[in-house]
């Protein structure tokens, strides 16, 4: 198990990577597309992407963000953001019971130990914590584009669409 540490600022850049996602989003459109956790699998096994649903990566200076959720709305998933060159990430994800935050993909799993806070946005919490970009979990969903949230006794699949699938790859290059 991985244990993040926590400094002081982690919900506060958790919070607003969301809080201008959504600002940003809001001032788009908004949509309301309710979200579904169901994925069919392709022939070589691998999820399919949801519908609406995809990876939105930004670059702001030094800052970059993957956001999970649908493009002009405030129905964001899970996200992380990083400095460049740091080597490090900031998690993020809304779930219904404040716990840790334990990810999936390809087999690779991890757990990192977060701080929950209530979520205005949303309903639920907003879990956030710090990890490290070369866990194997983060290594995995960068070369197959999906990575799971194992949380409130579900298996949500968070699946990149086949063009945004590249800035997974941009996204821990320029964490790195």
């Amino acid at each position: 198990m991985i244990s993040a540490t926590r400094d002081r600022t982690t919900p506060d850049r958790a919070l607003r990577w969301l809080t201008v996602g959504a600002i940003g989003a809001m001032a788009a459109a908004c949509a309301s597309v309710e979200p579904s956790t169901t994925t069919l699998a392709t022939a070589a096994g691998a999820p399919s992407p949801i519908p609406h649903y995809d990876w939105h990566y930004q670059v702001d200076g030094r800052e970059a963000s993957l956001v999970f959720g649908v493009e002009s709305s405030d129905d964001i998933l899970m996200g992380m953001s990083c400095r460049a060159g740091s080597g490090k990430l900031d998690l993020f994800a809304i779930v219904d019971t404040p716990s840790e935050i334990h990810l999936e993909s390809g087999g690779d799993t991890e757990r990192f130990t977060a701080v929950a806070e209530t979520s205005e946005l949303h309903d639920g919490h907003i879990l956030s914590a710090q990890a490290p970009t070369d866990a194997p979990v983060f290594q995995r969903f960068r070369r197959l584009g999906w990575i799971a949230s194992l949380h409130d006794g579900r298996r949500d699949l968070y699946v990149a669409h086949p063009k945004t699938a590249p800035d997974i790859d941009r996204f821990f290059a320029g964490c790195d």
